[in-house]
């Protein structure tokens, strides 16, 4: 039996459950803490984390598990244990509490506040013994000068919801392909394109970056630009970032290489990068990017699916107490499990010293494409992917008989949502059935399990159970997912269920005053401040997302509602997009499909699936595809039912003469 025993035994987040048996008294969020805070006097410690965050785990073993510091702080605090995953609005706030104050955040994040909620101290990682030092200054504070402490709850409280503060919309010109070419001169500057990707490190994939740089690059033909989005995904795929052996792309390179990653692997991470692979392949056609599609959808089948169809949260970075130590190899080790192979897999995977990590290990990286390669070393193609897939089958058998990383095993309707549209873009390109099936079975299994009565989501599923009340991102990101599989299958009864969440969004989150969505229901308890969602970062901004489903369901109901609404927020927006271009890219990709011509191609008739397939090898940077196989009340394909299968070109609204083949099709295409 453990030692101790605290509430979050009873939770069911994987990582609250890893906090459960330390000796600090840990409380899960809720009022019951709050209320004893208040009682006791006491402030409150709101710890945030993740299950796959290396420094919380370190936090945790130096602070969280010694017995003298837990004491101090069960003494001295009441203290809530919080999974950031769960509760995105919490972290929201307190992050912002943090970064106002320190000018950095991060997780772990330690945020201290009154019984009232409001933050007066916080940071991120803290070594025990400035841990404990803080702990008992701030008490000591609390305890001798209240005033103090509430003077200073009083400013941050202020800082915090200035922070969620949007400014309304000015009258402002038409914003278009100016503001697009500003942002992109901006950003131009600080691309690396030695080594791809940013110049600066750590260097993150940022999937939306490259989906827009991407897309713009094609809209304009800027040979530089689209250079710069193929170097940055070949340095990506074939770097150790990207999980060579087993497939799937850890969370950041520490590095400018892409060679040494931060090991964890992130279900929204990998999500969106087989979109952007996929698009990548449609634009470029490199049997590279293929490949890692492929692969990576791999390891989303072999470990981050559930039984029942849905995608788990993520992998951790540690295992065996090290950071990576699952994924990284010994030259004996190798050795041993590839004997004859081992020499062609030491040059092929760089066992050398630029594949050389720590303690002697090496990360698994490649130099070129399996083309290039096979070139080199003077064999076929079709020989070296055979020997490639006999090494890899080899090591994964190899590594899996080792301590494996610790699962993340929550299904978040948000993160579920990016899944299955990076399902449809796979299935768009590629046509494999069986990313279609994954993709309509999980939106099926979503929409069964975290569908509210009220019409509104859950934003979790666990063991058979959903739960906490939908945040924006749960609606924003599965109208995408809809809408996507919807593109893909011509399906109606997918757009009947994303209008339906649009309407429970704009019922329950939109701020009339500002024309922004906010991140928290109306129908939530109450924090300290209501956050807006504005800037994109790794994940799109839940309110650039809202917009873009807007836009989207506009075009497709042609409904001057969602237009109006989606039309005010990009105006709204649209100033900021060149002095933080990395945080608007969502945006600017909404930008893109109104500032220049946006082609919804209808396809009617009984092969109309068939036509909508045959565009797979085509890169489309700025459409939406419709269709039907009979009829269909949608306003662009009313009464377009004509003998045979057609293609209609069309562009705000106005469409041209029918033609019968995707290439007559692609001859219409502005």
């Amino acid at each position: 039996m453990p030692a101790h025993t605290n509430r979050l035994a009873q939770e069911s987040s994987p990582y609250l459950l890893q906090h459960a048996h330390n000796p600090v008294d840990w409380y899960p969020w809720g009022e019951e803490a709050f209320a004893i805070a208040r009682a006791e006097n006491k402030l409150v410690l709101v710890s945030i984390g993740y299950s796959s965050c290396h420094w919380c785990h370190v936090m945790e073993r130096e602070c969280f598990e010694d017995e003298a510091v837990a004491q101090v702080m069960n003494e001295r605090f009441v203290c809530i244990k919080v999974d950031r995953e769960e509760r995105p609005d919490v972290d929201n706030v307190y992050m912002t509490a943090v970064q106002l104050m320190t000018g950095r955040g991060g997780w772990p994040l330690n945020c201290f506040t009154l019984p009232d909620g409001r933050p007066v101290y916080g940071g991120t990682y803290f070594p025990p013994h400035q841990w404990t030092q803080v702990l008992n200054q701030l008490a000591d504070t609390y305890a001798k000068d209240p005033e103090r402490v509430m003077q200073q709850a009083t400013q941050l409280h202020q800082g915090v919801v200035a922070q969620s503060l949007v400014k309304g919309t000015e009258e402002v010109d038409e914003p278009g392909r100016e503001e697009l070419r500003t942002m992109v001169h901006v950003w131009s500057r600080q691309l690396d394109n030695v080594d791809g990707g940013p110049d600066k490190v750590p260097k993150f994939p940022m999937p939306n970056n490259y989906q827009f740089l991407l897309r713009y690059a094609w809209l304009t033909n800027d040979s530089v630009l689209k250079r710069h989005v193929e170097l940055t995904l070949d340095k990506m795929a074939l770097g150790g970032i990207f999980d060579q052996v087993g497939g799937g792309f850890a969370r950041y390179s520490t590095d400018a290489l892409w060679k040494a990653p931060h090991f964890e692997k992130m279900l929204y991470d990998n999500a969106q990068l087989v979109s952007l692979y996929s698009q990548a392949y449609q634009a470029f056609g490199k049997p590279l990017y293929k490949a890692t599609v492929e692969h990576t959808l791999a390891f989303m089948e072999r470990e981050m699916t559930s039984a029942e169809g849905l995608f788990y949260s993520a992998l951790d970075a540690d295992t065996e107490g090290e950071e990576g130590r699952y994924y990284v190899w010994e030259k004996d080790e190798l050795k041993a499990a590839l004997g004859d192979d081992f020499d062609f897999a030491a040059t092929y995977y760089n066992v050398n010293s630029r594949g050389l990590w720590e303690h002697d290990r090496y990360i698994l990286l490649r130099q070129q494409d399996d083309a290039a390669y096979a070139v080199q070393h003077g064999i076929t193609l079709e020989e070296l992917r055979t020997r490639v897939d006999r090494i890899n089958t080899i090591l994964l058998a190899d590594r899996e008989k080792r301590e494996r990383p610790g699962l993340d095993d929550k299904s978040l309707t948000s993160w579920n949502a990016l899944m299955i549209h990076g399902y449809c873009d796979a299935y768009e390109v590629l046509g494999d059935d069986v990313y279609l099936a994954k993709a309509t079975g999980a939106m099926e299994l979503l929409l069964s399990k975290c569908k509210r009565t009220n019409g509104g989501l859950w934003h979790l599923y666990k063991g058979g159970k959903a739960s906490i009340n939908g945040y924006l991102e749960d609606y924003c990101f599965t109208i995408e997912a809809l809408i996507a599989l919807y593109g893909i299958t011509f399906e109606e009864r997918w757009l009947a269920e994303a209008r339906a969440l649009a309407e429970h969004a704009i019922r329950h989150f939109h701020d009339e005053g500002t024309g922004m969505f906010h991140f928290t229901s109306d129908l939530d308890p109450a924090l300290i401040a209501r956050p807006t969602e504005l800037h994109d970062n790794v994940i799109p901004a839940s309110n650039s997302s809202m917009a873009k489903g807007l836009f989207l369901l506009g075009q497709l109901f042609d409904d001057e509602r969602y237009l109006a609404i989606s039309d005010r927020m990009v105006r709204t927006m649209a100033a900021q997009l060149s002095t933080y271009p990395t945080g608007h890219s969502n945006w600017a990709q909404l930008l893109v499909m109104r500032a220049f011509p946006y082609n919804e191609i209808a396809i009617t008739g009984p092969d109309a699936r068939q036509l909508r397939n045959a565009f797979a090898p085509h890169y489309l940077p700025n459409r939406l595809f419709l269709g039907c196989t009979t009829a269909s009340e949608l306003p662009l394909l009313k009464d377009k039912a004509l003998p045979g299968s057609t293609i209609f070109v069309c562009v705000e609204k106005a469409c041209q003469l029918p033609v019968t083949t995707v290439d007559a099709a692609l001859n219409l295409i502005e």
